[in-house]
């Protein structure tokens, strides 16, 4: 697939901007992005289109029987679409693709040896919306192209936000250039490619330090540095991804949810959930936690529920036991907490450092379960937070530059630690020369090119 960072995207995208703003296209956008997005898809994945065809077919035929029957047919639509996803995300459990033959027959063979689709996660999330909330509202079935667009739309298909399909769908109409705000997707954009290639990027090349059986080789000091770095680096990535994605929205007409609002000031960890990964959090509120009842029976019954959210929120990630710990993590971070805001919001203590040792605390163990995300082999994890308490019998630890890794994190610092509004006042004489620094630094400054890191989920 052809990397939002590399300049075929560029080119793609203005070519695709071009053709669908010409005044004798207009009838024909909603195709053009269509086939737009399996160009885009299939660039790297062409074998993988027959599979998200089945699942945009498959999806708008129980959509069509639940508007008849949905009682009896939206529990088959949802379990179509978790099907996929499970069979596909959760299949090399079981299985090891290098075993020659997998089964006796070839059409399962193949199908066994399929490759994780990237973005499944998110486009069977935008799947089960579609059922749910269309047939909640009662009606007829959109037209099929609508619904390809919803589900295929190219700048969130591999890595969301995910779009709730109520939000989306009433936005497709024809789209005129003159009503284009530039300023706006240009503000987005350039800000998402500067987190990405700027700050991410470059602190990809010092994090890698944590990576098996190279964190070895680091110090306690450096261990816990570099952790620091990884919590700045994969914010930077995915807000990059999510900003480019809004701002490409922006040029064609569309507007997608904001994914992320500064999470790394959150005072609590409920309200983390509200600030990170946003479309996420809401979709697993609306069509998982309240559907278990969310909190209207009881304490106990409440705290299961979110030990049932967080738990399949962290394998929804991955299919391995540290995404399961991860997401277990903070479910159990959000249990524990509950009762302990009620007790302190009865204080009497200065409320501003209290509140600066909340986000202090909401930092710290956000960033330790970052190191699962980090290290999906649970026994590697387990041993790097090991040598962050337990000085590692090494004799040379590897040096960090740790001068550049403050320069390459100072952004998402300024970003979090800025006074609210500081831009306010003096926002038309800043912005300009602010966005032009940023564009300046990821074009002279950026790191080794990597993909985005949640293109894995």
């Amino acid at each position: 697939m052809m990397s939002f960072t590399s300049w075929q995207f560029a080119i793609f995208s203005a070519v695709v901007f071009g053709l669908y703003y010409l005044p004798i296209m207009r009838g024909w956008q909603v195709q053009i992005l269509v086939v737009s997005s399996l160009i885009f898809y299939g660039s790297d994945q062409a074998k993988l289109l027959a599979l998200l065809a089945a699942a945009v077919f498959g999806t708008y035929g129980f959509l069509i029987l639940a508007f008849k029957n949905r009682r009896l047919w939206l529990p088959f639509g949802i379990a179509f679409n978790l099907g996929l996803l499970a069979f596909f995300k959760y299949k090399f459990l079981f299985i090891d693709p290098a075993a020659a033959p997998l089964s006796n027959t070839a059409a399962v063979d193949f199908l066994l040896r399929l490759p994780l689709p990237i973005g499944i996660s998110f486009f069977v999330f935008h799947n089960i919306s579609l059922l749910v909330d269309l047939t909640k509202r009662g009606g007829t079935a959109p037209p099929l192209r609508e619904v390809f667009l919803y589900i295929i739309f190219f700048p969130q298909l591999v890595s969301g936000p995910i779009t709730r399909a109520a939000n989306f769908l009433p936005q497709i109409k024809p789209k005129f250039i003159a009503d284009v705000d530039y300023v706006e997707a240009a503000k987005w954009i350039v800000s998402g490619y500067f987190f990405k290639l700027f700050v991410a990027n470059n602190l990809n090349e010092i994090t890698t330090n944590m990576d098996y059986p190279l964190f070895e080789n680091l110090s306690i000091t450096n261990r816990w540095i570099c952790l620091f770095l990884y919590s700045c680096q994969i914010y930077a990535d995915f807000f990059g991804y999510s900003a480019v994605a809004v701002g490409l929205g922006l040029l064609f007409g569309y507007r997608l949810p904001i994914n992320f609002n500064l999470p790394y000031i959150s005072a609590s960890f409920s309200e983390f959930w509200t600030r990170w990964h946003i479309s996420l959090s809401q979709w697993l509120r609306t069509y998982l936690y309240i559907p278990l009842g969310g909190n209207r029976f009881g304490a106990t019954r409440t705290y299961v529920n979110l030990m049932i959210v967080m738990g399949l929120g962290g394998l929804w990630h991955g299919a391995a036991i540290s995404y399961l710990v991860w997401g277990l993590l903070h479910g159990l971070f959000l249990v524990a907490e509950r009762p302990i805001l009620q007790r302190i919001e009865t204080l009497s203590a200065n409320q501003n450092l209290l509140h600066a040792v909340r986000v202090g605390v909401v930092f710290f163990c956000v960033s330790m379960a970052w190191v699962l995300f980090k290290l999906p082999n649970f026994e590697h994890a387990v041993a790097y937070v090991h040598g962050m308490f337990v000085k590692p019998e090494i004799a040379n630890p590897y040096p960090l530059y740790r001068g550049l890794a403050l320069f390459y994190s100072l952004p998402v610092m300024i970003q979090h630690l800025a006074p609210p509004n500081w831009l306010e006042r003096p926002r038309a004489a800043l912005e300009p020369y602010l966005y032009g620094t940023m564009a300046a630094l990821m074009l002279v400054e950026a790191g080794p090119s990597t993909s985005f890191i949640y293109f894995q989920f």
